[in-house]
């Protein structure tokens, strides 16, 4: 979701300049200080499920992390073709299916905001797994939940490392988004399909078994 349907500026100017701002206050720390001692706690659970819980983060930090992305989600913006993408997947009669690492109270205010719930038959935490997208055990998981084999399936992503392991675990068609975040340049994978805006994706869609999945 967060880099592939909304721009993951709201999220990197969240946390890496919101938060150390909050926390530097809560704490009565430099800037800077507040800035390594979280750049280290990031360091040390990125990947895992923790990473992405507002519950954690607020327990470790003391600070209400989901009130203060309440406060600032006028910011949440869609990625320039995401409603399009939408659209027209839905004429077409594509199943698509919504798979976040977001915790569901970021879900619930990004969907409150974006207002695209109403596009996708399903939508799915990784919380509800107890798994983030990067483990295999996530998409044998998924696959069980969908009713669908994840051989038929194309899923769109932001991150290289979570496409790799979607791949691994059967995942058959992925797709890199190249510029998630509109404020930091655009860098192609090296390793995947690529696109910037998602309408690009349409014309190769031709067969209405497909399902999409961020």
């Amino acid at each position: 979701m967060d880099g592939t349907l909304l721009d993951l500026a709201f999220d990197n100017d969240f946390w890496l300049r919101q938060v150390p701002r909050l926390y530097a206050a809560q704490h009565k720390l430099e800037i800077e200080q507040a800035r390594q001692q979280l750049f280290d706690l990031y360091h040390e659970y990125k990947g895992t499920l923790n990473w992405y819980c507002t519950d954690f983060w607020s327990e470790q930090l003391q600070l209400d992390i989901i009130g203060h992305k309440k406060q600032l989600a006028h910011n949440i913006a869609l990625r320039p073709g995401t409603l399009e993408f939408l659209q027209q997947a839905k004429a077409q009669r594509k199943q698509l299916v919504l798979v976040t690492n977001a915790h569901p109270d970021t879900l619930q205010v990004k969907l409150d905001k974006s207002l695209i719930a109403d596009y996708f038959d399903e939508i799915y935490s990784s919380h509800q797994f107890g798994q983030p997208k990067e483990s295999v055990s996530f998409w044998q998981q998924l696959e069980q939940t969908i009713e669908a084999e994840l051989s038929e399936c194309l899923f769109i992503d932001d991150t290289e490392s979570i496409l790799t392991i979607a791949q691994q675990s059967g995942v058959k068609f992925v797709v890199a988004v190249n510029q998630p975040d509109s404020q930091l340049p655009q860098q192609e994978s090296m390793v995947y399909p690529n696109v910037n805006q998602l309408t690009e994706l349409m014309p190769r869609e031709t067969d209405g078994q497909s399902r999409s999945k961020k």
